[in-house]
């Protein structure tokens, strides 16, 4: 028998059914009106329903609990995991997989390779489809479960085969095509490795796309990361010349999409524009922003917001996670910070004191052109070189505690210094330091252009 966890209540909302009914932090819910959920997806359908029996075990005692609410009130009850079943792991070994380029020693929640389609729906992860299912179609297809994210990189079967070093790759992209023919809505990533899979491959995926794929909301063109912990030959940067011919046949192909199928589709992740020396496209270009959280039109959506644009929507949100109550937060999608926790800094004469933006060399080049427009001028940048990872890992995203230490370490103590909080989990760089570890207080900023420029008139 397959492993089964119980769904277990984290906290419990004040003044909600379930708080009526004493339901406590703790419980753990043995069945919800007899049935007994796989998923929060299974949970939350469950407690939609308008009168509830549940049975709970509290510290080994066994109880039924009545709960009466409307139908689609929110129970209350935050939940411990999203999977009560095991995640179905992913058991490709592709040579770019970031996973095995990372060091020892590290928080063993970070190794986890999953690939498990209900991860894809509540919380954007991309999937491969390797280990999709007669079974989880049907599910997808009945429960609507939408929007999915699925790893495409080829559609050269055999050399998607050879990508995911793993023979299922080359068939598995039959799922995508039932899926879509469903209405279900799909975002597509090709990670691109050069010398692989881009210049011509690149090309012949982008037509194999428009032949096979044409309902897919959009596809992100994204460059493989690579760390110093990285074993695999083939596996290495791209050149400015290969990065202009993947951002020039993204250009191309919109067109095409544009004609044909009345949108863009296909976009290159900002750090193809990075690489190859190129200006962003227009905010205009990215329509709608349906991949900003995969690195797609971030710099051009900071902007906005840094320049007074709050209204404008950015990205797609998974559908789960927008609206299911009990759904932990998980990932990048987790708290930055704990709530209530204080911003480690000495907050006197703010205003007076000269700024220093910690960032990564990629962080600099978006925010320069944005910085040296500002009225004040005690604005500098802290570049952090990643030495902890190394390679080509230059994202403010991947900042460590350690890399921090030692350069703020030789930074003059009187100054503000602002953190953007996408490096941060829980309070916790990668490397498990937290901002409190630094040798110069802090502040921590979340990533978007509003709070940035918030933060530097803060007084």
């Amino acid at each position: 028998m397959d492993y089964m966890s119980l769904p277990r209540v984290l906290s419990v909302s004040q003044g909600s059914p379930a708080e009526t009914a004493h339901i406590f932090k703790g419980d753990e819910f043995l069945s919800i009106n007899g049935k007994r959920p796989r998923d929060i997806i299974e949970y939350q359908m469950l407690v939609d329903e308008p009168d509830l029996e549940i049975e709970v075990d509290r510290g080994g005692l066994r109880q039924i609990i009545t709960v009466e609410k409307l139908a689609g009130e929110p129970l209350g009850t935050e939940i411990e995991s999203a999977l009560f079943d095991q995640v179905r792991t992913c058991d490709n070994h592709c040579e770019f997989c970031f996973i095995y380029q990372l060091p020892k020693g590290m928080r063993k929640s970070l190794y986890m390779k999953d690939d498990d389609y209900r991860l894809s729906f509540l919380y954007g992860n991309f999937t491969t489809l390797t280990r999709f299912t007669e079974a989880d179609l049907e599910r997808v297809v009945t429960e609507r479960l939408s929007p999915l994210f699925v790893s495409i990189h080829t559609t050269d079967p055999s050399l998607r085969a050879k990508l995911l070093r793993n023979k299922r790759g080359a068939t598995s992209l039959r799922w995508l095509k039932e899926i879509l023919q469903a209405g279900i809505e799909v975002h597509g990533q090709i990670v691109v490795c050069p010398g692989i899979n881009d210049d011509l491959q690149f090309e012949e995926t982008l037509i194999g796309i428009l032949e096979e794929y044409p309902a897919l909301a959009s596809v992100a063109a994204v460059p493989l990361g690579i760390s110093k912990f990285s074993t695999e030959s083939n596996m290495r940067s791209h050149t400015i010349s290969e990065a202009e011919r993947i951002v020039e046949l993204v250009g191309k192909f919109q067109e095409i999409f544009l004609s044909v199928l009345g949108r863009r589709m296909i976009y290159a992740s900002d750090e193809y524009y990075l690489l190859a020396q190129r200006d962003f496209p227009a905010i205009e270009s990215y329509d709608g922003f349906p991949q900003h959280e995969n690195g797609i039109g971030m710099a051009r959506a900071f902007e906005a917001a840094f320049n007074g644009d709050k209204d404008r929507a950015f990205g797609v949100k998974p559908g789960f996670f927008a609206s299911v109550d009990g759904a932990p937060p998980l990932g990048y999608r987790s708290a930055r910070i704990s709530d209530g926790q204080p911003i480690h800094l000495a907050r006197a004469n703010r205003r007076s004191r000269p700024i220093g933006i910690l960032t990564g060399s990629y962080g600099r080049r978006v925010l320069d052109p944005l910085i040296s427009k500002h009225p004040r001028n005690d604005i500098r940048f802290v570049v952090v070189e990643n030495n902890f990872f190394g390679g080509n890992i230059s994202v403010a995203g991947l900042m460590v505690g350690e890399d921090l230490k030692n350069t703020l370490a030789g930074e003059p103590e009187n100054h503000r210094y602002l953190l953007p909080d996408v490096c941060l989990s829980e309070g916790r760089f990668l490397d498990g330091l937290t901002p409190f570890d630094l040798p110069r207080p802090v502040e921590i900023v979340k990533t978007d252009g509003d709070s940035l420029a918030r933060a530097l008139m803060a007084g």
